[in-house]
C-alpha cells in the first residue's frame, strides 16, 4: 500500500458542546462603544458562528507505515539467498524489483481494488458482448508480468536447480502489491507446465511460448475452468461438461462453469466428458479429459462459444474478475489426460498458493513493525512496549517456519524439473505440497488478522488499504483444495507410496538436526523436534494397525505436525550456516517452543477413537428437548 493512503484522524476522545440556540451575533464594529469581549466569545464564534468558516478537526494526524524496499527490509529472505543462490545478478534485480514495488507497483495494486473489474453483457444496440473491463492498472499488471520474467524465469532456468527460488522469492515480492495479479500467473504457470510435461508440439506449442515468454505484446496469460456447481474438489464425480467430438478430429464443449478464475485470460485448461456416438459419457475420473481451449472474438467483438453468466461478488480477491461461465460450442483441441494432467498443475499452482500466503504474512509484519516506531501510545511509541514486541515476534516466528518450508518446497521443484531430485527428493515434494498449502493458507489469516489489530483502529478502515489484506488472505485456505481435502491427499499421498513418502521425510528432517551440534544454544530445539518426530513415527505405527477411518479422522492434526516438525527442522538448519544470526537462533527455539506434534497430543486424548464422530456429530445438530 502506499504511504500516502493512511492519514486518518487519531479517533481520540473530544468534548461536545451542549446545543445553544441559535441567535444573531453581532460584529465588534456593532457593540456597545468601549465593550470588550472575551477570549472565549471569540473563540465561540469562530467556531461554530460564522458562516462558511472551515472544519476544526485538531492538529493531531497518525502517522501512516511506510512500504520501504521489501528486499531489503526482509532479513530472512536476503539470508536464505545468500546461503543458496548467491548470484549478484539474482540479488541485483530482487533488490531493484523491490525498490520499484514500493515506488511504483504497490500503488497500482491498490487502483485494482478501488478499480475492480465489471461485466458489459450487450453493446448499446442490444448485442451480447459479454466485456470484461478491467483497470488500465491491471493491464499494467499484465504488462509488468511479462517485463520481469514472472513466469519465464521458472522456465528459462538460467539458475539450474534453483530457479525456481529465484523465481518464487520474485513472486514473494510481489504478491501484496500485485493487485492479486499473482493469481492469474499462477494458472498461467501451471498450464505452461501441464503443456511441458505432454510434450511441447502441435497445436500448443504457440501458446507454450506465449505463457513463457518476457515480451508483453506476445504475453498470454491462462485460465483455469474446473469447478462446476456440484463439483468443488471433487471434480471426478461433479463435471457434468460434455465434449461432442467433430468430424476434423477436434471438440465442442457444453456446459457450465461455475467458477472460474482469471475470466479475462487469453487461454484456459478445462476439464469435460467425451461423449461416444450414442452420447454416453464415462463417469468419474476415468471419464475425464483435459482441453485447452483458446478464448477468442469474432469480427464482432462476441466471445466465440462463452456466455459470461455474471461476475462473482467475493470476499477479497475483487481485483481479479472470476466468473460463471456457460460454454456452448467452444472449439478445443486434441483430447488430453484428464485428471492425470491436473496433477502437475496443482503442484504449481497449491507453491504460489503457498508463495502468497506467506508474502501476506510478511507485508503484514514489515508494515507493523514500521508503524510501531510511529504510533505513540501511553507516553511512548509502540516498539518500546514490550508485550507489544512480543506480539509481533510471534508473528515474525510464524512467518518465517513459513516461509522456509514454502522455499524448501521451491527448492524440490527445481531440482526435480532439472533432473536433478533423487527419489527423497521426489517423495518430498508429492508429501508436503499439500502440507505446505494447508498450512501457510491457515496461518496467513491468523497472522495477517493478528497484524490489522496491531494498528487499532486504522487496521479497520478501508481506506487505509488494510483491510484488503484480510480479505485476500481468507481465499488462500480454499482456493486449490480446503484445509480438510488437502489433509485427505496427504492420506492418499501415504497410501499410493506404500509409506515411503514418510520415510523419505523422517530421513530428510533428522538431517536437517545433524548440523545442530556445533551451535549449543540450539539444544532445546533439537531435543523437542527429534523428540517430536519419535512421537510421530510411533503413532503411525499405531495407526496403521487401525480401521482406516482412524487416521482420516488425525488427517488434519496429521498435516499439522508434519509441517510444524518440519519447518522446526529447517529453522534449526538455517541456525547453524555460517551466516546465521542471533535471530535467528531465537526464532528457531521460539517455534520449538509450540506443540510440534498435535495428533500424538490429540491422538492420547481419544479424539480419533470410534466413539468420537457421533459424539461430534450430536453436538453439532444439538437440539433443545421440549417437555
Amino acid at each position: 500500500m502506499s504511504a500516502d493512503r493512511l492519514c486518518i484522524n487519531s479517533g481520540g476522545c473530544c468534548r461536545v458542546r451542549a446545543a445553544r440556540p441559535l441567535v444573531h451575533i453581532r460584529s465588534a464594529s456593532a457593540g456597545m462603544p468601549g465593550a470588550k469581549r472575551s477570549d472565549e466569545e471569540h473563540l465561540w464564534e469562530a467556531a461554530s458562528y460564522l458562516p462558511f468558516s472551515r472544519t476544526r478537526i485538531g492538529s493531531f494526524f497518525q502517522e501512516s507505515p511506510t512500504l520501504k524496499n521489501p528486499f531489503l527490509e526482509d532479513a530472512l529472505l536476503r539470508a536464505y539467498l545468500r546461503r543458496h543462490l548467491p548470484e549478484e545478478a539474482v540479488l541485483e534485480d530482487l533488490c531493484r524489483f523491490g525498490e520499484r514495488v514500493a515506488k511504483e507497483v504497490d500503488s497500482w495494486g491498490r487502483d485494482c481494488e478501488l478499480n475492480p473489474p465489471r461485466l458489459v453483457n450487450f453493446d448499446p444496440w442490444g448485442r451480447r458482448v459479454d466485456h470484461i473491463v478491467t483497470s488500465p492498472a491491471w493491464k499494467r499488471m499484465k504488462t509488468l508480468s511479462a517485463e520481469e520474467g514472472m513466469v519465464a524465469i521458472g522456465y528459462e532456468r538460467s539458475f539450474g536447480e534453483w530457479s525456481r527460488v529465484y523465481q518464487m522469492s520474485k513472486l514473494y515480492i510481489f504478491s501484496p502489491s500485485a493487485g492479486l495479479y499473482t493469481c492469474p500467473l499462477a494458472m498461467t504457470d501451471g498450464a505452461a507446465k501441464v503443456i511441458q510435461s505432454m510434450g511441447v508440439s502441435l497445436p500448443v506449442d504457440e501458446a507454450y511460448s506465449r505463457l513463457t515468454t518476457r515480451q508483453p505484446e506476445r504475453f498470454w496469460t491462462s485460465g483455469q475452468w474446473m469447478t462446476e456447481r456440484q463439483g468443488g474438489s471433487d471434480v471426478a464425480t461433479g463435471t457434468e461438461t460434455v465434449a461432442v467430438p467433430q468430424t476434423d478430429g477436434s471438440y465442442r464443449l457444453h456446459g457450465f462453469k461455475w467458477f472460474t478464475s482469471a475470466t479475462d485470460a487469453d487461454m484456459t485448461l478445462t476439464l469435460a466428458r467425451v461423449q461416444d456416438q450414442t452420447g454416453a459419457t464415462t463417469p468419474g475420473s476415468r471419464g475425464l479429459s483435459l482441453f485447452y481451449a483458446e478464448v477468442s472474438r469474432d469480427e464482432d467483438g462476441r466471445l466465440r462459444g462463452i456466455e459470461v453468466q455474471r461476475l462473482k461478488d467475493k470476499l477479497g480477491t475483487r481485483q481479479m474478475p472470476t466468473a460463471e461461465l456457460l460454454l456452448d460450442g467452444l472449439p478445443l483441441s486434441e483430447e488430453g489426460r484428464g485428471v492425470a494432467s491436473i496433477a502437475n498443475m496443482l503442484t504449481i499452482t497449491r507453491i504460489h498458493n503457498s508463495v502468497a500466503a506467506i508474502a501476506a504474512m510478511r507485508r503484514v509484519v514489515q508494515l507493523a513493525r514500521d508503524y510501531a516506531t510511529r504510533r505513540t501510545v501511553f507516553g511512548k511509541v509502540l516498539k518500546d512496549h514490550p508485550l507489544h514486541m512480543q506480539t509481533l515476534a510471534r508473528m515474525e516466528v510464524e512467518t518465517r517456519g513459513a516461509f522456509l518450508l514454502v522455499m524448501d518446497v521451491c527448492r524440490l521443484l527445481g531440482r526435480e524439473e532439472s533432473g536433478l531430485a533423487t527419489q527423497r527428493d521426489t517423495h518430498l515434494l508429492r508429501l508436503l505440497t499439500p502440507v505446505v498449502k494447508l498450512y501457510t493458507g491457515k496461518q496467513a489469516v491468523a497472522v495477517v488478522s493478528e497484524g490489522l489489530e496491531s494498528f487499532g483502529g486504522q487496521g479497520y478502515i478501508e481506506d487505509t488499504g488494510l483491510p484488503a489484506l484480510l480479505r485476500d488472505a481468507q481465499v488462500l485456505s480454499i482456493w486449490e483444495g480446503t484445509t480438510n481435502v488437502l489433509s485427505l491427499d496427504v492420506l492418499r499421498c501415504v497410501a499410493r507410496s506404500s509409506g515411503m513418502v514418510l520415510h523419505a521425510y523422517f530421513a530428510h528432517a533428522k538431517s536437517l538436526l545433524s548440523g545442530a551440534s556445533t551451535v549449543p544454544s540450539l539444544a532445546p530445539a533439537v531435543k523437542a523436534v527429534d523428540g517430536a518426530l519419535s512421537e510421530l513415527q510411533e503413532f503411525v505405527q499405531v495407526a496403521a494397525t487401525r480401521a482406516p477411518s482412524y487416521l482420516e479422522l488425525a488427517a488434519r492434526d496429521l498435516a499439522y505436525s508434519l509441517a510444524r516438525i518440519y519447518a522446526g527442522a529447517l529453522l534449526i538448519d538455517h541456525a547453524c550456516w555460517k551466516g546465521a544470526s542471533q535471530s535467528d537462533i531465537y526464532a528457531a527455539l521460539r517455534w520449538c517452543e509450540q506443540d510440534l506434534c498435535p495428533v500424538v497430543t490429540k491422538q492420547a486424548k481419544g479424539c480419533y477413537d470410534s466413539s468420537t464422530p457421533p459424539l461430534d456429530t450430536a453436538l453439532v445438530y444439538d437440539h433443545p428437548t421440549h417437555p
